[in-house]
């Protein structure tokens, strides 16, 4: 005697089931984790530009190329509605603390008076105010150019780089270009300052700031014989007035000005900066979604495949249904509903496999990837559109499994 199977065919639905549902959560699963995580990315990176305490800022082609930055200071701040300017110079240096530990550190050099009033909203509380660097306006030591004035050998150190050399207020760092101590000049550490998260740049989490000056001399940036750049800078930040920074017309008028009197550099306003990073956005956005397609259309063509299937095994079924003269759109209405309730439970795992991917990586990954996961935003209105999307792709699967059910023969379907 044959052992019965009745209940083969219902797990093999089962099954199917199980399998379209998969496919389709991770087919949405992709989607979830490139917006969020993009758009948070996004949002941080609008945020601090949005944030920041300057309103302008002027750049050059290739590192420290801005020439003759402590003039620019005095040029600048001669436009009508420039209160600050601040050119900051970034040059990776060997700091050495008391116990000869040598350590590359990125140093900043900069104006501190300049500095201070371009910190954003999220970094002023990161700095002492005022700078403990000396002379604030950093034109003793640069003399006119000649940089034979009395040097102010200050320094500030971040806190990473204090916890892990055991560096403290009061300390002595001796800082050089070579691994080779007895070329470097002793500092003395006034201050320590905080480090902000950045994620489109590398983390200067071991860095030091000290007087521009010091450090144009230091590197060979400064005045005289074989200077490369005479008296450099990589950037120059502008602060405006309040009334101007509130005016487009107005603060664009004061960029003209700025270009007119640098026509090699670039200048550019923090809001033109923003719309480019909305534009980006929106470009990338669009890039994740067309990227998501693939994994959709793999989906979305498993699931027809399931109801195809469910259609063939309830060919019978169906031709009575028919037979005793149950409409058409009944018949089309129940296929259409099971293909929305497969969609949704997919959809739905593809949504929590989502949030709990991305959350794994904020956690056990590592560098760059952790960081940027961290920042992940999960938009209910983006994922709201993102469900929505595959509920009304799937009313598609769902109608090739109806075109096949309402085209089956009735007299054949009977047999």
């Amino acid at each position: 005697m044959k052992p019965f199977r009745w209940g083969r065919p219902l797990r093999h639905a089962r099954l199917q089931a199980i399998l379209a549902v998969a496919a389709m959560g991770a087919a949405v699963a992709l989607p979830v984790v490139l917006v969020s995580v993009g758009g948070g990315v996004f949002a941080h990176e609008l945020s601090e530009v949005e944030n920041a305490g300057y309103q302008i800022a002027v750049s050059a082609p290739g590192v420290h190329s801005i020439a003759e930055a402590h003039s620019d200071v005095s040029r600048f701040g001669a436009v009508p509605g420039v209160t600050y300017v601040s050119p900051i110079l970034s040059i990776a240096v060997n700091a050495f603390n008391s116990s000869g530990s040598a350590s590359a550190v990125l140093a900043e050099g900069v104006i501190p008076g300049q500095f201070s009033p371009t910190l954003g909203s999220a970094e002023s509380g990161l700095f002492p105010n005022p700078l403990p660097l000396g002379d604030p306006t950093d034109l003793i030591h640069y003399a006119g150019g000649t940089y034979r004035g009395p040097a102010t050998n200050d320094v500030l150190v971040s806190s990473p780089y204090a916890d892990s050399h055991a560096v403290h207020v009061g300390s002595s760092l001796a800082l050089g270009l070579t691994a080779n101590r007895s070329g470097a000049v002793a500092y003395n550490v006034t201050g320590i300052f905080g480090v902000a998260p950045t994620i489109l740049g590398p983390v200067g989490a071991f860095a030091i700031l000290l007087p521009l000056s010091n450090l144009q001399l230091m590197t060979g940036y400064a005045n005289g014989t074989g200077t490369i750049v005479p008296d450099a800078a990589d950037t120059v930040q502008v602060v405006v007035a309040g009334s101007v920074a509130a005016n487009p017309s107005s603060l664009d008028r004061v960029r003209s000005e700025i270009q007119a009197m640098v026509p090699d550099y670039g200048v550019s306003s923090l809001s033109q900066e923003a719309a480019q990073l909305q534009s980006a956005d929106s470009v990338l956005t669009g890039f994740y979604f067309a990227l998501s397609s693939v994994g959709l259309a793999v989906g979305l063509l498993f699931l027809a495949l399931v109801l195809l299937r469910r259609v063939e095994t309830d060919r019978r079924s169906i031709g009575i249904r028919r037979a005793i003269g149950l409409p058409r759109r009944a018949i089309a209405g129940k296929i259409l509903a099971e293909g929305l309730e497969l969609s949704a439970a997919g959809a739905g795992a593809g949504l929590l496999g989502g949030y709990l991917l991305v959350r794994g990586i904020a956690t056990y990954a590592t560098s760059t990837v952790q960081e940027a996961a961290q920042l992940a935003l999960f938009s209910p209105v983006q994922l709201g559109e993102i469900v929505l999307g595959v509920l009304g792709l799937s009313v598609l699967a769902s109608a090739v499994a109806t075109r096949s059910a309402l085209r089956i023969p009735i007299s054949e379907a009977l047999r």
